[in-house]
């Protein structure tokens, strides 16, 4: 069984305190964006706001947008109009050196885990630390140092995978591939996390079971979270905000209670047929 989130001696303040001292954590405004020589844009006017301690779900069928609203969010894929404040920055004017230390506040979960499979576990997640480490060394579990290695065994042991530290990442199964890449986004020590249909990979018991460990972890890290997923059922248990959106649109922007998740479960049905 993982161990409790909040008793981790590296995250400081508790997740109470943190939540209190902190502003708006997300500002998205007008947010456009046209790829060249496509006639229609993926993303057109998108205005949003997410507050310190949200779990927004960002919900829609293929070709709605949302993998790539989140990327835009982080400069990831480059806007075509609009504005976006992170943490009260303005991510589309910093030059490259304030972004990167923009970034480093964030985590971002992909749905293919993003592992190196030749190097263990444990030297996967001592990744996480990368942003704040000054030495090649860490790159490595065996040279980096003492106090990195033992974050990173306990991100593993939050993810239930402290005694495959030393196994090669190539042969884990896909959920535990997930929960490496999951619990090197702990290593980082984010403020916010981006996830792009983290569970969308896996078989469906698998992708339970990472849904819930993850979300259980954010909320006891008090951390921010913004997923897209195609799951309305991960929305409805996992976030208290959905937004939906089609063809690059938002629709509706509501809390949980107020989705009426048949209706939309009806609709993507239509038109992925």
């Amino acid at each position: 069984m993982a161990t409790e989130p909040a008793t981790l001696a590296f995250r400081g303040a508790a997740p109470e305190a943190v939540t209190a001292q902190r502003s708006a954590e997300l500002a998205v405004n007008g947010l456009s964006k046209r790829y060249k020589g496509e006639p229609e844009p993926v993303l057109s006017d998108i205005s949003f706001r997410v507050e310190p301690g949200e779990r927004v779900a960002l919900l829609g069928a293929n070709g709605s947008g949302k993998s790539t609203l989140l990327r835009c969010c982080l400069r990831l894929v480059e806007p075509t109009a609009g504005q976006v404040q992170l943490f009260g920055s303005d991510v589309l004017g910093l030059p490259r050196g304030g972004l990167r230390s923009l970034r480093a506040r964030t985590g971002f979960v992909f749905q293919r885990h993003n592992l190196v499979g030749r190097l263990s576990v444990l030297s996967n997640v001592v990744h996480g630390g990368l942003g704040r480490a000054r030495h090649p060394g860490a790159w490595f579990q065996a040279t980096a140092g003492r106090q990195c290695r033992d974050e990173a065994m306990h991100c593993l042991e939050e993810v239930g995978l402290a005694e495959h530290a030393a196994r090669r990442a190539d042969r884990l199964s896909g959920g535990q591939s997930q929960r490496v890449a999951i619990a090197r986004t702990l290593m980082q020590r984010p403020q916010m996390v981006f996830a792009d249909e983290p569970a969308a990979s896996l078989d469906p018991a698998a992708g339970e079971e990472v849904m819930e460990l993850f979300s259980q972890l954010i909320c006891c890290r008090g951390m921010t979270l913004v997923f897209s997923s195609h799951d309305l059922d991960h929305a409805r248990r996992h976030a208290d905000r959905v937004i939906a959106l089609r063809a690059g649109e938002v629709v509706f922007d509501r809390p949980v209670a107020a989705v009426d998740f048949s209706g939309l479960d009806a609709l993507y049905q239509r038109e992925a047929g």
